[in-house]
């Protein structure tokens, strides 16, 4: 596997789960590295295993992102970063929706919009979108500003290469199922737990099966631009129908 022409990435939300799995992955395809998350204590144990260069600040913190750009030629951009919450719009706050919004979808645009001039320049590129099974199937139980924000990444990809027709510089959105995350342990304030409802049963997949979906991707002939991957576990499937039966008459 080759990654030419590109030397350089930036991972967002790197300090576990995916994030940590794509730094390890693209060290070992030999790229220098910049991993992006809020949890120092992570990144540095995280860069003392890899060698990757370290940025501990939030994707929302432009001026942080800013100057990564400026200082550094990114020829990957991995926008992995993400948050989710439980309940639905019927149940969420204010906060809920705006740290959603921030973070799965302001942030990648912000940070695309940051990437693009140097890769244009160069004429270089690669953006790489994680986004979700939710931002394409509609489910019960499932958080819909979380949904809508991983749709808004979904039309953000599409678009974008539209944007970038005739120029070497490719996108791809890599949309995975249940991964065994720390995601799950947030959501519901327990990990132990969240290992017992949804992963001790289950063979869900790891996050270095979507490190090595993205390597795929990214390390593919330049003719060749992986535009979309949908990962799932072989045993989870999408879809389904509920049909709520009438109310019962008085």
């Amino acid at each position: 596997m080759t990654t030419q022409p590109y030397s350089t990435a930036l991972v967002t939300g790197a300090s576990s789960g995916i994030g940590a799995a794509t730094v390890r992955r693209l060290r070992e395809l030999g790229l220098e590295v910049h991993a992006v998350a809020r949890n120092k204590e992570r990144l540095d144990k995280l860069a003392a295993e890899t060698g990757c260069i370290v940025h501990a600040a939030s994707v929302a913190d432009l001026d942080a992102m800013g100057a990564i750009f400026k200082e550094h030629e990114i020829d990957i951009l991995i926008n992995n970063a993400g948050q989710s919450r439980t309940g639905n719009i019927t149940n969420t706050t204010e906060e809920d929706i705006d740290g959603l919004v921030d973070i799965n979808l302001r942030a990648v645009l912000q940070l695309t919009r940051l990437a693009l001039p140097g890769m244009i320049a160069r004429d270089r590129g690669h953006i790489v979108n994680i986004t979700s099974i939710a931002g394409h199937y509609a489910f019960a139980g499932g958080n819909t500003v979380y949904h809508a924000t991983k749709a808004g990444v979904h039309s953000l990809s599409q678009q974008l290469r539209c944007d970038l027709f005739g120029k070497n510089i490719r996108v791809t959105e890599v949309s995975p199922a249940r991964v065994q995350t720390e995601v799950f342990g947030r959501l519901i304030g327990n990990m132990e737990e969240a290992q017992r409802r949804f992963f001790d049963e289950y063979d869900s997949l790891l996050p270095e099966d979507l490190a090595n979906s993205i390597a795929f991707a990214i390390s593919a002939p330049q003719r060749m631009n992986v535009s979309f991957m949908e990962v799932l576990p072989t045993m989870q499937v999408v879809g389904g129908l509920n049909f709520a039966k009438k109310p019962a008459k008085s």
